[in-house]
């Protein structure tokens, strides 16, 4: 019986021109994002990987100099771009693609795509996870708000129960009905967007994000659920089909537009992040004075001194076996590299509490629950923009530590005259960046899954209660 009312629900939908149109139009901009974004993700890549090989080729050919120069020329690292970004791009556009690796500076991410958008652009960004996230739940409730009130309106549902069929069969059937007639619209595009990710792309990489995309399109369907539970509870209990509707697309509004921008001002008040000015000021003060604010860089160095020629039994630095000025500028290094663990751990440290009020704040909206499972499995969130800072940062360290010795204990005798060739620089292997796993991913997202299951839990439990209680005119 629930399949024969599955089928019902279906043709008749399938014979309302408003549906067609609706679901046409839902799914031309679900493709249109998708292919832009696939197209979009297989440019960036390219472009990534000729910047990446270039700057490859430029710290190789730099020629003959000092090591602590090499330092300062420094090279870059690029963010590698997932393939499923093309879907959900989420922070990215925002804090940039590559980063400048040199001596004695923790640099920021530059190339924010954000900063060339007008306004417009950034108001809405069109994006297959903005669709999926705003316009499907849109159609969830046209073609589900009626679904219970309008059989009670119309006088059928006191014919249906008198044939024995039961108010959870009735709704599960509903909800089967509006699940085929979405996969109508989803399913095609879901298969068109993963073949234009192929071909623009990499096959490999596309496959090896596989159970990301999976886990992806699982958080989505359970999304959805979510939108065909509430609109059955609340076409089952408002008095008129009106009114249902007037309800959801309250919740639509409350769930997709005041919330999102309700929490972010919320997080940022609880948790604020300093201006560009203090921060920068802050840091160099401490990088001059040190993080307690009374050590001055020329008394670290002289104490400094004293120690190494302690440690050599030297009286002066000349008689030293190794090159001092090398093993000043490392340690300069560790100095700097201290007051920016400090400096930039405090800075992310606020932005992880403030995505954690997003976070628990989706107890209100499961589109934030929604969002952030939708970014951290594309790869785009920023747990995972932090993980390739402190990678890259981890290796800008390693590199000018290596410069850093090599003119410490290679040139003794030259001392800043000394010159370091081709291989020295072939010594330093290349920056490669490996994205985290998918279970490092679920365990930063794991209060956003379960609040979205919490969701469902509620929407479905609601939806057969309000079923049970459904009573004819």
């Amino acid at each position: 019986m629930i399949w024969i009312i599955a089928k019902k629900e279906l043709t008749e939908m399938l014979r309302d021109g408003r549906f067609r149109w609706v679901s046409a139009a839902v799914l031309a901009l679900l493709l249109g994002a998708a292919l832009m974004g696939a197209r979009h993700y297989g440019d960036v890549r390219s472009q990534h990987e000729m910047a990446r090989e270039g700057a490859r080729e430029h710290w190789l050919g730099q020629g003959e100099k000092n090591p602590h120069s090499a330092a300062h020329y420094g090279t870059y690292a690029f963010k590698p771009t997932m393939s499923l970004s093309a879907l959900d791009p989420g922070v990215d556009p925002y804090v940039g693609v590559s980063v400048w690796l040199e001596a004695h500076r923790q640099n920021q991410f530059e190339y924010r795509p954000a900063q060339d958008s007008t306004a417009v652009q950034r108001f809405g960004q069109l994006t297959a996870a903005s669709v999926m996230q705003l316009l499907i739940p849109l159609l969830i409730i046209l073609l589900a708000f009626s679904a219970l009130a309008a059989e009670r309106e119309q006088g059928t549902l006191r014919q249906l129960m008198s044939h024995g069929i039961q108010p959870g069969q009735l709704a599960t059937g509903k909800a089967l009905g509006v699940a085929a007639a979405l996969g109508l619209v989803l399913v095609p595009a879901a298969l068109l967007g993963v073949i234009a990710l192929a071909l623009t792309g990499s096959s490999e990489l596309v496959a090896a994000d596989a159970p990301r995309l999976a886990m992806m399109a699982l958080a989505y369907v359970v999304y959805f659920a979510v939108f065909v539970g509430a609109s059955l509870a609340v076409s089952a209990k408002a008095p008129s089909s009106r009114l249902a509707l007037v309800a959801l697309l309250g919740f639509w509004i409350l769930n997709g537009l005041v919330a999102p921008r309700l929490v972010t001002d919320l997080a940022r008040a609880a948790y604020p992040s300093p201006s560009s000015f203090e921060f920068t000021t802050g840091m160099q003060n401490a990088l001059a004075n040190g993080l307690d604010g009374e050590s001055p860089l020329e008394e670290r160095y002289a104490q400094f001194e004293r120690e190494i020629l302690a440690e050599y039994d030297a009286d002066n630095v000349q008689e030293l076996p190794v090159n001092y000025g090398g093993l000043r500028l490392q340690k300069s290094e560790e100095w700097g590299d201290a007051v920016f663990d400090h400096f930039y751990g405090q800075l992310y440290s606020t932005f992880e509490k403030q995505n954690r009020v997003r976070q628990i704040s989706s107890l209100a909206a499961p589109l934030l629950a929604l969002q952030s499972l939708s970014m951290g499995l594309a790869g785009t969130d920023f747990a995972q923009h932090r993980d390739f800072i402190d990678s890259a940062e981890t290796y800008r360290r390693r590199l000018v530590k290596q410069m850093n010795d090599d003119l410490a204990f290679n040139g003794a005798e030259a001392g800043f005259a000394y010159r370091a060739d081709a291989e020295l620089w072939a010594s330093v292997p290349d920056f490669d960046y490996q994205a985290p796993a998918l279970g490092w991913v679920l365990g930063n997202h794991g209060w956003s899954a379960a609040i979205l299951l919490l969701w469902l839990a509620v929407a479905v439990i609601a939806g057969f209660r309000a079923a049970r209680t459904i009573q004819p005119i």
